[in-house]
């Protein structure tokens, strides 16, 4: 083909391309961003978006697992494209926080601003001054942006924030939820309802459409509470929603959505299978809802598996011996007093003091532990007393004559469930306690080995002390030690 042929060729490629870019979302993604890859997960991801774009579906979620693109097609993609057929149009795009929210902003910005976006799309345009107010001029800023000569535009905001002023005729609400540190909090989870309830919700009309889009970490998140209470879209549940859900590795049979077969990774090219089963294996539960999109009840045991045990220490190239400690709440509470030796490939247990005996017991004696086992760094929770807790333990110390540990104190202010089940798979993997330990200390032993996930366990300093154990290892100690014993 000669050079005056390839030319006029490509050009025509173009201009279909910008011709399909007006009524179908994926086309627009490759024509307004050079850098897009074509999948064939992306095709039927975009395809709901773009009926979604046309008002085929009114309340639509979609949940997939992290770092898979959710958020460009969604959040970035969807809303300028939604502009562009009809620059009227009013919408409210919503994440976990202002910050999120603004830069989501600021992304659409660039889209509506970019030339291929203009050729495709000429008639919305976005102001070409920044304007922070309503003076007569359209605005332009981090939180709103207006289309020149048309009613419609675009508000962006962090969950929790005001939704002041004209309804929302589409509402878009994308990782509302920052982490699983969020989500598992009841007192989070209740506010961002009350949110929707009260704030988000009030700016819809009878036409309005609903975009949840995000990664499942709870099985009473808003999507949860929202599926309970109104059901998915059906004949004979016309208000339900449309739920379209993308597992990490797919389960059972192909569908129209999702034709994959069962086992077969949603993104290999850069999510593989074998690194799937690496994140699965480490915390099957966190997998289940984070990656596969299924939140489920904690069930059973917090430590499935027994504690991996040791008879010698090992030798090692990195070595230090550390103590933690959890001073009791209240007095129904236990001290838990830990000291181990912390080493490359984990923590192993030589001493613990589990104790509901009063400060005037627990102090000398964990100070003797301290000193008897040349403890080189005592971390203490400062929290309810753990500070005096510290200062007169270093004093007993030093009188023993020991003047090598360092005592530091903290306050923890993490909430203490969220910490002891983030963290239980680091905790089996990463500790090692001596053969006979639980003869050694029954009270400790029974305390960890029947903590269940959900429940009313009676006491949880135990597993609250490993947890911090584990929390405070050298950054450059951690691996898992599976490979070294048997």
């Amino acid at each position: 083909m000669k050079r005056a042929a390839r030319i006029e060729y490509l050009a025509a490629l173009q201009e279909r391309l910008d011709r399909d870019a007006r009524t179908d979302l994926l086309p627009f993604t490759l024509a307004t961003m050079p850098t897009f890859t074509r999948t064939d997960f992306f095709e039927r991801y975009y395809s709901v978006l773009t009926a979604f774009a046309l008002k085929r579906v009114k309340k639509l979620m979609v949940f997939m697992p992290p770092q898979h693109g959710k958020s460009e097609g969604s959040t970035r993609r969807l809303p300028a494209f939604i502009l562009g057929k009809d620059p009227h149009n009013k919408l409210a795009v919503i994440s976990y926080s202002a910050t999120k929210a603004r830069k989501f902003n600021r992304e659409i910005q660039r889209v509506i601003d970019s030339p291929e976006y203009a050729k495709i799309f000429p008639e919305t345009k976005l102001n070409s001054s920044n304007v922070t107010s309503d003076a007569g001029s359209w605005l332009r800023n981090s939180d709103e942006c207006e289309i020149v000569g048309a009613r419609g535009g675009f508000k962006t905001v962090g969950v929790g924030g005001p939704l002041t002023g004209e309804p929302v005729d589409c509402l878009i609400m994308d990782d509302i939820y920052k982490d699983a540190k969020t989500a598992w909090s009841p007192v989070v989870r209740a506010s961002i309802e009350d949110w929707y309830d009260t704030v988000a919700e009030t700016r819809l009309h009878n036409d309005s459409q609903q975009l949840i889009v995000f990664t499942r970490w709870h099985e009473l998140d808003l999507a949860g509470r929202l599926l309970k209470q109104q059901g998915e879209y059906s004949e004979t549940n016309p208000n339900g929603w449309v739920v379209i859900t993308y597992p990490a590795i797919k389960i059972g049979k192909p569908t129209k959505h999702d034709p994959r077969e069962e086992g077969e990774p949603l993104w290999p090219e850069r999510h593989n299978l074998e690194k799937l089963q690496s994140v699965r294996s480490r915390n099957s539960h966190v997998f289940g809802s984070l990656y596969q999109q299924d939140p489920k009840p904690l069930e059973g045991l917090m430590y499935e598996n027994p504690f991996k045990t040791y008879d010698i220490l090992p030798a090692t190239q990195k070595k230090k011996v550390k103590n933690y400690t959890d001073t009791a709440d209240t007095g129904k509470d236990y001290l838990c007093s830990i000291t181990y030796v912390e080493t490359e490939i984990g923590n192993f247990i030589t001493d613990v003091l589990y104790t509901q005996k009063p400060m005037e017991y627990t102090e000398p004696k964990t100070a003797e532990m301290i000193t008897k086992h040349i403890v080189e760094l005592a971390i203490v929770e400062s929290n309810n007393g753990g500070r005096g807790f510290a200062r007169n333990i270093e004093t007993q110390c030093r009188l023993m004559g020991n003047g090598k540990t360092r005592v530091k104190w903290f306050h923890q202010s993490d909430n203490k469930i969220i910490r002891i089940f983030s963290r239980s798979a680091e905790v089996q993997n990463l500790t090692y306690f001596p053969t006979g330990w639980e003869q050694m200390w029954p009270d400790f032993y029974n305390a960890l080995t029947r903590y269940m996930k959900v429940g009313n366990n009676e006491h949880d300093d135990a597993p609250d002390a490993l947890t911090g154990t584990i929390e405070f290892r050298a950054k450059n100690n951690r691996k898992s030690a599976v490979n070294y014993f048997p």
